[in-house]
This record gives structure tokens, sequence and C-alpha cells, in this order.
């Protein structure tokens, strides 16, 4: 049984709050936020009477015996959060993104090692079955290897709050889903980018709704994403529409059920003949999006065994964001470290 602290009460618990309720080896000894007002609602909601709420993390940690963290923070309280918790010799799981600044979520991946505690973040994509059927569809389709992979984010967004005073919006809040699902379907990781964001006439946002990224990836794959969160109609879905082209074929996805693809079948025309892709179902997950991120993390626990979205794989995702803030405000391509 995990001894859970959970740190921030606003709406993004409500995901995590709704698998945690279906698992029996996850028991909330401890609520913290900065708003005492969000601690009840929070208890009245979830029907919790008994337990130990504060405003310091510490404190709560201390006080109630935790063991584990769910950071459900805003972004600029991720790295606070996430040091204090391993500091305290609790395993923590937290919100997308990492960090907002690069140095950062060095600090907290080193934490996590010296600390020997896991360090892992919600990326939620990974866990739904279509973007797992594409993969398997690009590496299984026998038209050779992915040369370059293509995704388009356009979703009119209204959440006011936070997000609406954010600089660089798009990449830094929303973007590390789209960057991350791209490391997933590829399976490479980042070399460089160049990228430019702004915030076009209508925008609701204060920064940088909208960007254009262009990705150097290992191998010499190009990944490209476009992208904007103030886009009225015609709205992608949450998880891009995809394109990935390949030595002899292309496979698409539009980010909802529908996985297609060609390969090259010859001919003596200017643009050759081509012949359909046959596409597998998509596998049957017991558990998706939150609930299967969480249940992979609390299994590791248990095991040993690293999830797919430790801190020492993620910060590969987040290095790509913010890289590509860096090139967006110096205009220039950006070189993208490497993390073993």
């Amino acid at each position: 049984m995990r001894r859970v602290a959970l740190v921030g009460c606003g709406g993004i618990s409500t995901a995590w709050m709704n698998a945690v309720r279906t698992f029996d080896d996850v028991e909330i000894v401890g609520l913290c936020d900065i708003d005492p007002g969000r601690i009840d609602a929070f208890k009245e909601k979830w029907g919790i009477t008994d337990i130990v709420t504060g405003r310091e993390l510490g404190a709560v940690i201390s006080k109630s015996g935790a063991d584990t963290v769910f950071d459900c923070t805003v972004p600029a309280a991720h790295a606070s959060v996430t040091v204090t918790a391993l500091e305290a010799g609790c395993d923590v799981l937290g919100e997308k993104p990492m960090a907002e600044k690069l140095e950062d979520a060095v600090r907290m991946k080193e934490t996590a090692e010296r600390a020997g505690k896991t360090y892992a973040v919600i990326q939620n994509r990974r866990y739904n079955p279509e973007i797992i059927r594409y993969r398997d569809a690009l590496r299984t389709a026998n038209v050779g290897g992915i040369t370059t992979l293509d995704a388009d984010f356009y979703i009119g967004a209204h959440f006011g709050g936070f997000r609406a005073e954010m600089d660089h919006v798009l990449l830094l809040d929303m973007a590390i889903h789209s960057f991350d699902e791209a490391r997933f379907i590829s399976g490479l990781d980042p070399v460089s980018v160049y990228a430019y964001d702004w915030n076009p006439k209508g925008s609701w946002y204060r920064h940088g709704a909208n960007a254009v990224a262009i990705f150097e990836m290992t191998g010499g794959v190009v990944f490209t994403y476009r992208g904007s969160w103030c886009a009225e109609g015609l709205n992608t879905s949450w998880e891009c529409d995809w394109r990935g082209v390949c030595e002899t074929g292309t496979l698409s996805w539009d980010g909802h059920s529908t996985v297609r693809g060609e390969r090259e079948a010859g001919g003596e025309n200017l643009i050759h003949d081509f012949s359909p892709i046959d596409i597998a179902d998509a596998p049957a997950l017991v558990h998706k999006g939150h609930a299967g991120v969480i249940r992979e993390f609390l299994d590791s626990l248990a095991s040993g065994k690293k999830p797919q979205t430790d801190c020492s794989d993620n910060i590969k995702s987040i290095a790509m964001v913010l890289k590509a803030i860096e090139s967006a405000e110096t205009g220039k391509r950006v070189a993208i470290p490497s993390f073993a």
C-alpha cells in the first residue's frame, strides 16, 4: 500500500483521483495546497474527512507518513515540489511538464538519483491505444525506416486561469505532449531544433499561442510540429494529426481512430502505384490515460523496474520543449543535449 500526499488540489487533480479511486493499493493520507479553500473543496468532492492537510509539503509528508507524492501543481511549482518530496524520502509522480527550466529538470533528475527514489512524469498519451497502434504499424509495415514525422495541432482551448498569462504557453504547457508522442512513435531522440512562436490577432492568451518547430532527430530523421491553441474551427484531436513518411510508404493517424497507410507498388508513371497497408487493431488496454501512467508507476515501485516516463527518459522530451523556446527567443537553431 502506497501512502500518498497529493499536492495541488485544482482542476487536474480530478483526472488523478478518477484513476486512483479504482486502485486498492493507494491511500491518500495528505493534501497540500497554498489555497486552503481548494483543499476544503477537494475533501468535500471526494468525501475525505480524516486526513493531514497544509500549505507546506514537508510538514504534510512528515505528519502523514507519506512515502509517495503526486504532484498536481502548476508547472512553475514542479521543481520545488519534486525536490522537496524526493529529499523527504518520497517517490514522486508529477504532472507534465517536468520543469520550466532545463537546469531545474537536471536538478530534479539528479536529486532522484541521489536519493535512490523514482521520479516519473504523467505522459498520458502513451496510454492511448491508438497511438500504440500507430507506432506499431510504422514498425511492422515493411516500408523501410521512417524519414520524416509531421504533427499538426490546432485546438481553440478557452482555459482561462494560469495558462492565459504564461509565456510561450503552447510550447511550454501543451507541446510537451506532442514532443513526447514524437519520441514514442519514432523511438528516436532529439538532436537540434529551430522554432518560432507568436501570439496571433484574436488570441485570448497573453503570449505564444501559436508555434512551429523543426527538429532533427537521431539518424537524420526530421520531425516537424505546427500548432495553435487559439484555432477556432476544424480542430484536430488533442493528440495531433500525424504523418510518418518512410522509405517506401507513408502512414497517417488522425489522432482519433483512423490509421491509414500506403506502400509503393511500382509502375511506369511519374507517380508510382501504391497499395494499401493492412493496419492491425488497437491493443486492448486495461488502464488508459492518467490511469495507465499511474498504474505503471505504482507497479514499478513494487518491481524495481523503471517506468517508461521516468525522469531519466522524460528529460529528453522536456529538453525538446525548452530548447524550442530558446530557439524561438533567439531566432537560432539550437542544439539539444543528449541524456544517457
